[in-house]
């Protein structure tokens, strides 16, 4: 297989995957949206109708309200009777026990007190006895009726005429005739001959319960197909509220039928397609950088794919309110790790997504589209945790701001504005803190670096820059001028000049292998003199591939050893070269053993890193520091960089390079200190005596 069928069998394989991640997409979000169609309108009683004239397309009810019912409920419950049923054996069976028990009598008392005590117990289990538990939970209401089930007969008897178990051990003693002996019936424990003899029957009364509350009407009235049911502008009283409530819960339940869902579902489904598609274009066509790589678009499907599926759980298990959820954090993350004009895109397809699952799409838009916008020109660069707490700061007091304003155009009055979300944006801000720690999850994820990672692996009393210094100092100063230009170069371009600052630091970290091998940790003695070109070449070299396996061992980043890997590109170890062909001019020379391995840059970092590397290097052997060896160096060095094709796959511009060259020049100049040469003041010639 050629070339070209690679070249064109890798980009069907790029479009495929794309492709693919955009279905996984679309049919994950459309999963989990909620099936809740109708139109879904913001209402309140006192209020006006924001939207449009609303027309019935259907007859439907008018469905009473919640309270309404419940008092209707209340009402036929207060009357009803609970049923209980009578067992008449429970006397005899108890009134046995209690003349066995005392054949002799009752201790302490006269015999004919046994049959007294018996006709009371009689009395009692004549009038019912019922549990305490039943008992309590019915005598509250003492004009409550009970319905007393007696064979085949049925009759009402009111709750003060029946006794609990308690009371009716009560009633024993409260008898005149037994008062003398009371002392002596404690002791008989009367109370266990005292058993309910008026069971509840659960069965019969939940069923005649439901039969009396199922005649209670659920709806009030009826709205004809055609009928207008409210118009723009006009003011929502109790009975269009009632009218517009009935609308779409019958909406709701329509849409609820076996022919309704699966419409229901083309339309999400085409909804959700629109909004990913678009983006996808966006990617392919303003964004390549992004949509060929492979993390970079998994993160963004992923932003625009997770926070629509917590949505529609929120929504569907009716959990808290959907104004928590830190929707501002994928811009912020976007942003940080990328670009702003990506960020706000994804986050307006993300909301849009969202706003699928929620019920007043409008001002929850517009809420999180202010909210993403202030995210977004708050946080152009992480770089401090303070600045985090300002971005929460801002984007909570702008969705509170955009609410208010929100409210006051539709209420009209001050009395009237609702304050139960103002919590909700408070505890968003809270939640959008999370960024920082979640930030570390996001670069090991998708392979991404932060600025506030940047910066503590720049801080020079980290483990692998302080062995540098002690190991190799000389290379270690090197490395912090050229860090120094390097960052001059990129804010003067605009490119990052924190990673390119952070990558010049680590770039010649290899050389703590051998350092006394290089010229700036050497004190006048080279031992590569002793050696031959091809050694001596292959221990310069060897400090690319050193440095990259010292990356690897401290776990530093990609986009770090990128800068070690590119920058001495693949070029040459020219002085070697040079030298082994004047040594031997009739040999054949491979070129692989003074070539470093490369690749050549590909970033513009990258490229401005390879630039001031070589020209901080060279300007060390100028033998004078004048405006014009500087300037002379730099364009040397960096046009021949530009003519080898060091830059050939590199997105950097001629403008670019030209500007680098012009910091190049100005900063060396500052550093060396160079200046005009002051003219020395000529000595007047000695008078001879004889011109006195």
């Amino acid at each position: 297989m050629n070339k070209y069928d690679m070249s064109e069998r890798n980009q069907w394989k790029k479009i495929l995957s794309r492709m693919a991640l955009v279905l996984i997409s679309v049919v994950i979000i459309v999963l989990f949206i909620p099936r809740n169609s109708g139109p879904q309108f913001r209402y309140d009683v006192g209020k006006p109708w924001m939207y449009g004239s609303l027309i019935a397309k259907f007859d439907f009810p008018i469905y009473k309200t919640d309270e309404a019912i419940k008092q209707e409920r209340d009402s036929l419950l207060r009357n009803f009777e609970p049923y209980f049923n009578f067992k008449e054996n429970m006397e005899s069976a108890q009134m046995t026990r209690f003349f066995e028990d005392f054949t002799g009598g009752l201790p302490g008392m006269p015999a004919t007190y046994t049959n007294i005590v018996a006709d009371k117990l009689h009395q009692l289990y004549k009038s019912g006895i019922m549990g305490a538990t039943e008992f309590s939970s019915i005598a509250q209401d003492t004009t409550k009726m009970i319905r007393v089930i007696d064979g085949k007969t049925a009759y009402s008897v009111r709750i003060s005429r029946v006794l609990s178990t308690m009371t009716a051990y009560e009633q024993i003693y409260l008898d005149e005739r037994l008062a003398p002996y009371r002392a002596q019936l404690q002791r008989c424990n009367l109370n266990e001959y005292i058993e309910p003899n008026l069971i509840y029957d659960k069965e019969r009364s939940e069923a005649e319960k439901n039969d009396l509350l199922g005649q209670i009407p659920l709806a009030s009235g009826m709205v004809l197909a055609g009928q207008k049911i409210v118009d723009r502008g006009e003011i929502v009283d109790d009975y269009t509220f009632r009218v517009l409530s009935s609308f779409e819960k019958e909406t709701q339940r329509r849409s609820a039928s076996t022919t309704a869902v699966p419409s229901t579902i083309a339309g999400q489904v085409i909804f959700v397609s629109l909004f990913i598609i678009l983006f996808t274009m966006y990617l392919g066509m303003f964004r390549r950088d992004y949509f060929s790589k492979p993390r970079s678009i998994a993160m963004l499907y992923a932003m625009i794919t997770v926070f629509p599926i917590l949505v529609s759980l929120m929504i569907e298990h009716n959990v808290f309110s959907v104004y928590i959820l830190p929707f501002a954090m994928a811009p912020i993350f976007i942003r940080v790790f990328m670009d702003s004009r990506t960020a706000f895109l994804t986050h307006i397809v993300m909301v849009m997504l969202c706003a699928a699952a929620v019920k007043y799409q409008y001002e929850f838009i517009i809420v999180q589209l202010v909210a993403g916008l202030v995210a977004i020109y708050s946080l152009r660069e992480l770089s401090q945790r303070g600045q985090l707490f300002k971005t929460a700061l801002f984007v909570t007091l702008a969705s509170c701001a955009i609410y208010f304003a929100l409210q006051l155009m539709t209420d009209n009055t001050f009395t009237t504005i609702d304050n139960s979300m103002y919590k909700y944006f408070v505890i968003n801000g809270i939640m959008l803190l999370f960024v920082y720690p979640l930030m570390l999850i996001i670069e090991k994820t998708f392979g991404f670096i932060s600025n506030v990672t940047l910066i503590e692996l720049s801080n020079t009393s980290k483990d692998l820059l302080r062995r540098l210094s002690e190991v190799a100092p000389g290379t270690f100063q090197h490395s912090i001028m050229v860090s120094n230009l390097a960052s001059a170069i990129a804010e003067k371009i605009g490119a990052k000049a924190q990673l390119v600052r952070t990558g010049a630091l680590y770039h010649d970290i290899g050389k703590m292998q051998n350092p006394a091998f290089f010229t700036e940790n050497q004190n006048g003695v080279n031992p590569l003199d002793n050696m031959s070109r091809i050694d001596a070449a292959h221990i310069v070299i060897n400090h690319v591939t050193d440095g990259l396996k010292l990356a690897e061992k401290y776990n530093l980043p990609g986009v770090i050893k990128d800068f070690i890997s590119t920058h001495h590109g693949a070029g040459m170890t020219k002085y070697f070269y040079v030298s082994y062909r004047n040594e031997h001019p009739d040999e054949p020379i491979d070129d692989s053993l003074f070539t470093y391995p490369g690749p050549n840059p590909f970033t513009r970092e990258q490229a401005i890193l390879m630039m001031a590397d070589s020209v901080e290097a060279a300007a060390r052997s100028l033998p004078e520091y004048t405006e014009f060896s500087i300037s002379n160096i730099v364009n040397k060095i960096v046009d021949g960089q530009l003519k080898e094709g060091y830059f050939e796959y590199c997105p950097i511009t001629f403008h670019d390079i030209a500007m680098a060259k012009q910091v190049l020049i100005e900063r060396l100049k500052s550093i060396y200190h160079t200046r005009v040469s002051y003219p020395e003041l000529k000595k007047p010639a000695l008078k001879r005596d004889d011109e006195e």
